[in-house]
C-alpha cells in the first residue's frame, strides 16, 4: 500500500483580497494547504497557531509590509518557514534585498507564473520538511541520553529534556536552578539551540564573578566618558544579544540597586547604555540561573520578588548527580570520548572496583566534580584502563578490604574516613553473611523493606545468593 504524502502548509499573504482569494485557490488545487493573511502583522498573528512549511507573500503591504515581515522571520532563524516574495514593482536591487539581505527563500515578479510559482513551492517545500526531519533527529537524540551537550537517560535527565523542548520555541523567561555543576549553562544553551534564536548570538554573564561597580556597564553598555576610565563607547550583554538569548547566571548574586533597572529593562524591552540619552530596542530571549533558592534571598530582602516572577516564568530544576547515578555509565563515557580527544589520549575503560567508587560517591561538586576527576585519571592512565591509583588521593575514603569490617564475633567495624554509603553496604553484606544470602531475614534484621534491599543489591552490583524463604 503507497504511503500517504504529508499535507504541505502554505500561508499566503497579500493585501488585495481577490489576488489573496484566486492565489490561495489555484495552490490548494496543486494539494497544498492554504491559510491567508492580508497583510505581514497578521501573518505574524496567524503563524502563532498555523505551522506554515511555505509562506508567499507580496512586498508592498499596509500596516506591515512584506520586508518588515521578512525582517521578523529572518531574526526567528531557522525555525522561519521559508518566504516565496512577489511583487508588482520589482527590480535587480529589490530582488538582491529580500533575497539576500533578508533571507528570502526566492522573488517573482507579477503577474506570476504558476509553473515557476509551483516549482519554487515545490522545493521550498522539500528545505522546511527537512529542517523538520533535523529537528525531529535531535529529539530521538534526546530520548537516547543526549540533548545538545547534555547527557543523561535517566527519568530525572529525562523530565528536563522535556522541558527544555517544550519551552526552546517560545520567548518566555526561563529560571533553571540547581546545585553549582549540575550543568545550568549547557541547559541554557540547549534552549538556545532549540529555539528559533539559534542563529544568533548566546550570551552569557556571571553575575557572582563581577564586581558591583562594572555589573551595570557590563548589562546595559556605557558612552564614552559615562565613567571614569570609560574610554570609548561598549555594547552591554543585552545589547550584544540582539536577536539572541542572555543568560544570566547566579542571578541571586545580581546587586539589589541593579535588579530594579534590570526589571524595567525587561518589561520595557529597552536599555539605555550609562551616559546614554537614547533607549535602544531589545529583541532579546532572557534566561537566568541560580545555584540557591531565590525563596531565602526575597525573605531576606537580597533578591526582588517582582523580578522573581518575572524571571520564573518557566522554571526547570536540574537534579544533582547523586540522584541520577543511573546516568553514571553514559557520563563517564561521552566525558572520557571528550577528554580522550582534549587531551589525545586513548583510555577506553574503567576498572570495575573504580566504577563502584564513583557510584558510591557522593559527588557534591556534581558533573563538574566528575569531570575533573576523570581529566586527572585520563592524563595519568594515558591509554587502557582507568585503575584505582589513577584516582585523587583519599578520594571517597580509603578503600578498606570487607574483611577488615568484621571481627570475629559479627561485629561491624568502620575506620575513620569510611563513607556512609560505604558503611551501608559493608553492614549489608555482612548481614547477608550472618543469613547465609536469606534476603527476608536480612531484610529484617536491617529494619529494612525486601524492596529496599534488592535496589541496595542491584546498585552495588551484588548478586546474592540462596533461598528467600
Amino acid at each position: 500500500m503507497e504511503q500517504e504524502r504529508p499535507v504541505t502548509r502554505v500561508l499566503v499573504v497579500d493585501d488585495e483580497e481577490s489576488q489573496r482569494t484566486a492565489l490561495a485557490g489555484m495552490i490548494a488545487l496543486w494539494g497544498y494547504a492554504v491559510e491567508t493573511a492580508a497583510d505581514g502583522q497578521e501573518a505574524l498573528e496567524k503563524l502563532g497557531s498555523y505551522n506554515a512549511h511555505v509562506i508567499v507573500t507580496d512586498l508592498m503591504m499596509p500596516r506591515m509590509d512584506g520586508q518588515e515581515l521578512l525582517r521578523r522571520l529572518k531574526a526567528q532563524g531557522n525555525g522561519a518557514p521559508p518566504a516565496i516574495v512577489q511583487t508588482a514593482f520589482g527590480n535587480l536591487e529589490t530582488a538582491v534585498n529580500v533575497v539576500h539581505d533578508l533571507g528570502a527563500f526566492w522573488y517573482l515578479n507579477k503577474p506570476i507564473a504558476s509553473q515557476e510559482l509551483r516549482l519554487l513551492l515545490e522545493r521550498a517545500a522539500q528545505q522546511s520538511r527537512l529542517a523538520e526531519r533535523n529537528e525531529l533527529l535531535e529529539r530521538q537524540l534526546s530520548y537516547q541520553g543526549l540533548l545538545g551537550e547534555m547527557v543523561g537517560s535517566s527519568g530525572k535527565m529525562q523530565e528536563v529534556f522535556a522541558l527544555i523542548q517544550q519551552v526552546a520555541p517560545s520567548r518566555a523567561a526561563v529560571l533553571v536552578t540547581g546545585e553549582s555543576g549540575t550543568g545550568k549553562e549547557l541547559a541554557a544553551r540547549a534552549i538556545h539551540a532549540l529555539s528559533p534564536r539559534r542563529s544568533g548570538p548566546f550570551v552569557a554573564i556571571n553575575c557572582a564573578a563581577m564586581p558591583d561597580t562594572l555589573m551595570e556597564s557590563e548589562l546595559f553598555g556605557h558612552e564614552k566618558g559615562a565613567f571614569t576610565g570609560a574610554v570609548e563607547r561598549r555594547a552591554g550583554c543585552f545589547e550584544l544579544a540582539q536577536n539572541g538569548t542572555v543568560l544570566l547566571d547566579e542571578i541571586g548574586d545580581m546587586p539589589v540597586a541593579t535588579q530594579a533597572k534590570l526589571l524595567r529593562v525587561l518589561e520595557d524591552g529597552r536599555v539605555r547604555r550609562l551616559g546614554g540619552k537614547s533607549e535602544i530596542q531589545l529583541d532579546v530571549r532572557v534566561i537566568a540561573s541560580t545555584n540557591s533558592p531565590l525563596d531565602n534571598a526575597i525573605r531576606e530582602g537580597k533578591f526582588r520578588e517582582d523580578l522573581y516572577y518575572r524571571l520564573n516564568v518557566f522554571p526547570i530544576p536540574l537534579p544533582p548527580l547523586r540522584d541520577r547515578k543511573d546516568d553514571l555509565p553514559v557520563l563517564t563515557a561521552a566525558l572520557l570520548e571528550d577528554l580522550n580527544r582534549k587531551h589525545g589520549t586513548k583510555v577506553t575503560d574503567i576498572a570495575a572496583d573504580v566504577q563502584d567508587r564513583l557510584r558510591v560517591y557522593n559527588w557534591p561538586g556534581n558533573v563538574r566534580e566528575l569531570r575533573n576527576v576523570l581529566e586527572r585519571a585520563v592524563i595519568l592512565a594515558g591509554e587502557g584502563t582507568i585503575q584505582a591509583n589513577h584516582l585523587p588521593p583519599g578520594f571517597g575514603g580509603a578503600p578498606v578490604p570487607a574483611a577488615s569490617l568484621t571481627s570475629d564475633s559479627g561485629e561491624l567495624r568502620v575506620p575513620v574516613g569510611y563513607t556512609i554509603e560505604q558503611a551501608e553496604r559493608a553492614l549489608i553484606e555482612l548481614t547477608l553473611q550472618h543469613t547465609r544470602h536469606n534476603k527476608t531475614r536480612a531484610a529484617e534484621i536491617l529494619g529494612i523493606s525486601q524492596k529496599t534491599l534488592f535496589n541496595k543489591l542491584k546498585e552495588y552490583g551484588a548478586q546474592g545468593a540462596g533461598s528467600a524463604a
